[in-house]
């Protein structure tokens, strides 16, 4: 009985090591994870990689030259690429949305402007627009320290059906002290709660 009960845990150790390294493991590794030598080893992963053949799990084990890695199974490629194909949707904050609305407006533009205009650090939510793709480092000013200049990409254009930068609705003046005003008050607040460091949440 404790034979079979090691056993199932030489199969789910084996498992868990396939998964979690991702990439092909040496039999001699999996050997050492469930200290056991490579013919009980290699015994215990063919069992398993029988039983998920025989069971047609999506996932599979594959040999490779003496190696064995977890794989999805092929059958269900066209599946994944449907998944890949679908574009992944990125909620953007108030804090981010306002510093995009920056950028479109005045790029290229440096994040000591866009902080300028903001009244807070902008760090953050510049980086987070540049994972997010709709951002793009365009650049260098020619001054000192040479600071990175920002403007935003074809994704932007496509993710608010802009044709064009020059498609932006006009923003005069007035609308830009609008926004340092807005930007001036949100910090008021925060500051009067006590949040001294005036944090953005992207």
């Amino acid at each position: 009985m404790g034979n079979l009960f090691d056993e199932s845990n030489w199969e789910a150790i084996i498992e868990a090591v396939l998964f979690t390294m991702g990439n092909s493991v040496e039999l001699s590794q999996l050997a050492a994870a469930i200290d056991q030598s490579d013919e009980v080893a290699k015994r215990v992963v063919e069992g398993l990689r029988e039983r998920y053949q025989r069971e047609n799990r999506g996932i599979q084990i594959i040999e490779l030259e003496g190696a064995y890695q977890m794989s999805t199974r092929a059958a269900y490629y066209e599946n994944l690429i449907r998944v890949a194909s679908v574009p992944k949707k990125h909620v953007l904050t108030e804090v981010a949305l306002e510093t995009l609305s920056i950028i479109a407006y005045k790029q290229p533009v440096t994040k000591m402007e866009i902080s300028r205009i903001r009244g807070v650090s902008s760090d953050h939510a510049v980086s987070r627009l540049v994972e997010y793709g709709l951002v793009y480092e365009a650049g260098r000013l020619d001054a000192p320290g040479r600071p990175a200049l920002f403007a935003t990409t074809e994704e932007f254009l496509r993710r608010f059906g802009i044709g064009s930068v020059t498609d932006l609705p006009i923003m005069n003046p007035e609308q830009e002290e609008e926004i340092i005003q807005a930007v001036e008050e949100e910090l008021k607040l925060q500051l009067g709660d006590g949040d001294e460091g005036a944090s953005e949440n992207t």
